[in-house]
């Protein structure tokens, strides 16, 4: 059958299908050929006719029917954008005749599948790769997600490690810190503390973030050593030492806190053979309450108070106990709150004096990253042990303080922001609003109950005394024919003591100005000292004259105290004073009185004369009273000579008031006796002036005779004045006669009865 045949028998369509076939596989039979015998691998034969590519696979050329000699291919669809579209934050995944749809990394399916084929079955979104197991981060950067994945930073103030691998996730950083700048006070002249910051200095040109660990063990034990073995700082006023304290705590927590931002370790503990302890820890934002424990103290924190103000980060607490502080801050003074000192006052009604207080515990420093600690959102306690057992008495009280540093450098204890918890014989617990370094205090106060009756004897005392001193006072000035060397010591203690008790009771307690109350406390300090100085004059001289009671002219005794007295009387006293003011000027006025301020040491350029003058005067008197006995036993029946030493045993007697021994009743003033001994003694000091006016003046033979003749010749005068008023009233009464004269002049006469 030919072609034109063929075309016929199919029809129009038929003849165009034959066509394209002959055009496609050209020249073949006409007969339609069967499939090759075999189709390649990943095709099938398709109605007999030919071999066809399976889905997802096709010809190198792209066909899908399988001529002779040609392979199937897998056909990549994720490389056909317009058949396969897997959607926002999804990728292609080609697989052998076919594909799937994945999350790309940094994002997972919200529908939990993790496959799927096509855009619309796409639920991917990001996933926060910042979250605890999530990354690969070094522990010295911080995480921080983006879109689908994240990168790892420094942290603040932490930089990259010179020579780390550098990538978004493998980056090794390290404290980006530097040294603090610690310098010694400038005005402070000491070889020990020169000596110390060179070493520091040392630390600071060597120091790398490696080696932060040694570098602050190697602080810690200079402090330590400069503090065990102070050289030339012990001998520095005491201000200086104050002013170095201030230095050495404020600069060595600057720099732990810097340095240890940089530990590699969350936790340092170190002691050195001393006994310094430093507790460091290193917090995550996980512990809520921060404790920090060393062997003298323990502090409890909230985490608000230690992060940093903004961070996130780790924050580190730190803790350093330094016993031998102590040495530079002996008799520190303690400022009281106003609040706290009239509560002071009111418990123990009447605060006269303050005195030293004594540290019962370690000087601790506290300190954390965060550097705003002056205002704390919620309180830090403390609890410190004490260096030794004390339970406090009556007039002791126990205070929780810090070292507030002032404005010239130097510093003090201060309550400020400061209370006691509790207290016990071996601990204190006490919480602070604010963050520095602490101690636990036992302040001692000499405290007089407010007895009224007491206060009255002394100013009716004292005010008599002062009567009788300037009746005295004028006595030996004025009487000319009793003036010797005895009265001349008499006129001199009068007047030595009538000065001190007129200063006492118009000044003592005229606190205000400081620089006033100072001097003050200067002039009592001398006049006191010059009045038992006198005293002493006195009791030498009575010894003397008592010795010499056979002798009838004693020049060799009045020579002697002449040429002596007014040298040792008003030099000695002026020479102890200008010592004691020289070397401590602050202590002159306290907050109460413008006295001595108690300081150890001090108190005795008061206490150490007199006592010594109390020893001798006693010393004399008990020699003074043998003699007379002796000498009261080998008279004869004169009854004069007896008289006039019975008089003298009285004196002598009676000098046991004047000479100042009954000032040792002070002493006596502990219990149970004290407020007997309290009345005794105010009684009989505050009327002194008293007994020697009564003993020098009154019961002297001698000045009563001048008395007598002092109210005679006022008497006298008194009278003759009277009597000249008398005659003169008289005579201008009587009447007048006049005459002339030769001369022619007129003259008047009055004519008396």
């Amino acid at each position: 059958m030919g072609a034109d045949h063929l075309a016929m028998g199919f029809g129009g369509q038929g003849a165009l299908c034959v066509l394209l076939i002959l055009l496609e596989d050209g020249p073949q039979n006409t007969r339609a050929s069967a499939c090759p015998q075999q189709c390649p691998p990943y095709s099938s034969c398709v109605n007999g006719t030919a071999c066809y590519c399976d889905p997802g696979f096709e010809t190198p050329f792209g066909k899908k029917k399988v001529n002779h000699g040609e392979i199937c291919e897998d056909t990549d669809e994720c490389k056909q954008r317009v058949i396969v579209t897997c959607g926002k934050d999804a990728r292609c995944h080609n697989t052998k005749g076919s594909y799937y749809c994945t999350c790309r990394p940094g994002y997972r399916p919200g529908s939990g599948a993790t496959k799927f084929n096509n855009a619309s079955e796409n639920t991917c979104q990001d996933v926060d790769d910042c979250q605890p197991g999530q990354n690969s981060c070094h522990k010295s950067t911080q995480c921080h997600n983006t879109k689908g994945s994240y990168d790892c930073l420094c942290r603040p103030g932490w930089k990259p490690v010179p020579g780390s691998p550098n990538g978004p996730h493998n980056t090794v950083c390290e404290q980006d810190i530097s040294f603090p700048t610690w310098t010694s006070p400038p005005e402070i002249k000491s070889q020990s503390l020169s000596r110390f910051f060179e070493k520091v200095q040392d630390l600071h040109r060597d120091f790398k973030s490696a080696s932060v660990q040694d570098t602050i063990q190697d602080i810690i034990e200079e402090v330590d050593n400069l503090l065990e073995t102070p050289g030339d700082l012990i001998t520095l006023p005491r201000s200086e030492k104050y002013s170095v304290a201030t230095n050495l705590l404020t600069g060595q927590e600057q720099v732990l806190r810097e340095l240890s931002k940089a530990l590699p370790n969350e936790t340092l503990t170190f002691r050195t053979a001393a006994g310094t302890e430093l507790s460091l820890e290193v917090k995550k934002k996980g512990d809520k309450n921060v404790t920090l424990s060393i062997n003298q103290a323990k502090m409890l924190v909230n985490w608000d108070v230690v992060q940093d103000s903004g961070g996130s980060g780790p924050a580190v607490v730190g803790l350093v106990s330094s016993p031998g502080m102590g040495k530079l801050l002996v008799e520190a003074p303690l400022f009281l709150e106003t609040e706290k000192k009239s509560v002071l006052n009111e418990t123990h009604k009447g605060l006269l004096q303050e005195v030293s207080p004594i540290l019962l515990s370690d000087v601790i420093s506290a300190f954390v990253s965060n550097t705003d600690t002056q205002n704390l959102s919620s309180p830090v306690t403390f609890v410190f042990k004490h260096v030794s057992a004390v339970t406090p008495r009556p007039r002791q009280k126990v205070f929780c303080v810090f070292w507030e540093p002032g404005q010239n450098g130097s510093g003090h204890w201060s309550t400020k922001g400061c209370w006691m918890v509790g207290t016990g014989d071996t601990s204190t617990t006490c919480q602070c609003s604010h963050l520095s370094s602490f101690a636990v205090l036992m302040a001692h106060y000499d405290v007089q109950d407010d007895d009224p009756a007491l206060a009255v004897i002394t100013y009716v005392g004292l005010s008599l005394s002062l009567l009788c001193l300037l009746l005295a006072a004028l006595t030996f000035l004025l009487c000319k024919a009793i003036q010797n060397t005895s009265t001349s010591l008499h006129l001199h203690l009068s007047v030595c003591l009538f000065l001190a008790h007129l200063l006492f009771l118009t000044a003592i307690d005229r606190t205000e100005p400081k620089v006033l109350c100072a001097i003050i406390a200067g002039a009592l300090h001398y006049l006191y000292l010059a009045s038992f100085t006198w005293m002493l004059l006195e009791g030498l001289h009575l010894f003397l004259t008592t010795r010499n009671l056979t002798v009838v002219n004693y020049s060799s005794v009045s020579r002697f105290m002449k040429k002596f007295m007014l040298l040792v009387g008003y030099g000695v006293p002026a020479v102890i004073v200008a010592i004691s003011a020289a070397s401590r000027p602050h202590l002159y006025g306290t907050n109460t009185r413008c006295w001595l301020h108690p300081e150890k040491k001090l108190i005795w350029a008061f206490l150490g004369p007199v006592c010594a003058i109390i020893f001798v005067n006693l010393v004399f008197f008990l020699m003074t009273l043998w003699i007379l006995k002796s000498k009261l036993s080998s008279l004869n029946s004169d009854v004069s000579t007896l008289k006039n030493t019975r008089m003298l045993t009285f004196k002598a007697i009676a000098q046991l008031f004047i000479l100042g021994c009954t000032w040792c009743l002070g002493i006596l003033q502990v219990d149970p006796a004290t407020h007997a001994m309290a009345y005794l003694f105010t009684i009989i000091n505050s009327l002194q002036g008293v007994f020697i006016f009564l003993v020098y003046c009154l019961l002297s033979q001698q000045v009563r005779g001048q008395y007598r003749k002092c109210w005679k010749g006022v008497r006298k005068v008194k009278t003759e004045s009277e009597q000249y008023t008398f005659s003169s009233a008289i005579q201008s009464d009587a009447p007048k006669h006049s005459v002339v004269k030769d001369d022619g002049t007129k003259a008047e006469w009055r004519k008396s009865s």
